[in-house]
């Protein structure tokens, strides 16, 4: 359990952004990955109060606040229905709905998490963060930037007809993934993404096709085979990851096919 010297509720996204200026600072979410930490946390500041809690919805995207709970991201109709029940694919196998009710949308993104199936899926999508300070830049490209000082204020997901699918491996129902894959298609271009090999997700930069045949597809693995990392650790083998990254893009495309 960590421990902290100071408790503070920021009423403000400028308030919070000056106290985490300081290294001995540690934003607070959800919290659920910090309380399993040792650290000792000079200042605890707290989003909560910020109003970054909503899931909004404009004609062209839907605006996701980064103190959003996995569970209004899973239960959330809206999304689902906008998104082919994405968000409650990506989200129903985490650890229990205790858990998914304190457990927030910026918490998983601004850590960057390698085992995070928000990540991998969000990805998958055509996403916007929303920092406070540096502005609105591609998901991608936050994914790929170091951990920062500045604080995630939203995420916008366009509405452009994009349709997703969500594919892991777990060993047991609510264990992290031993491998996730997420794919999407939009205009008949599949955009795939893998996470947890066990480092943060990517997006594979290999062109494949909707109509891929079996020869279009072995080259688009191959392809991916060589431009990611794979790794084992307690939940698999470098081998068994490799493994599963082609099955699970095979399965992505298949059921992507299927409609």
């Amino acid at each position: 359990m960590f421990t902290a010297q100071q408790y503070v509720k920021a009423a403000t996204l400028e308030e919070a952004w000056q106290l985490n200026q300081k290294r001995s600072t540690t934003l607070l979410a959800g919290g659920c990955w910090l309380r399993l930490t040792r650290r000792r946390v000079g200042t605890l500041v707290d989003l909560g109060g910020l109003g970054l809690d909503t899931i909004e919805e404009t004609e062209g995207e839907f605006s996701l606040g980064a103190m959003v709970t996995l569970r209004q991201l899973e239960t959330s109709q809206a999304l689902n229905s906008a998104f082919g029940g994405l968000f409650k694919e990506m989200t129903r196998h985490i650890v229990g709905v205790q858990f998914r009710n304190c457990a927030t949308l910026g918490g998983s993104i601004a850590a960057r998490f390698g085992f995070s199936d928000l990540l991998c899926a969000l990805l998958a999508l055509d996403c916007e963060v929303e920092l406070f300070k540096a502005g609105r830049m591609p998901l991608e490209q936050y994914a790929k930037l170091p951990a920062d000082r500045d604080i995630l204020v939203r995420i916008h997901v366009k509405k452009n007809g994009r349709r997703p699918v969500y594919q892991t491996m777990r060993n047991a129902e609510t264990d992290l993934p031993v491998l996730a894959v997420a794919a999407s298609e939009k205009d008949g271009q599949v955009r795939v993404v893998v996470g947890a090999r066990p480092a943060r997700a990517e997006v594979v930069n290999a062109p494949l096709a909707l109509a891929a045949d079996k020869a279009a597809l072995e080259a688009f693995q191959a392809a991916m085979q060589s431009q990611l990392t794979f790794a084992g650790n307690m939940r698999g083998s470098e081998e068994y990851r490799r493994h599963l990254a082609n099955v699970l893009t095979g399965r992505c495309l298949a059921a992507l096919q299927e409609g």
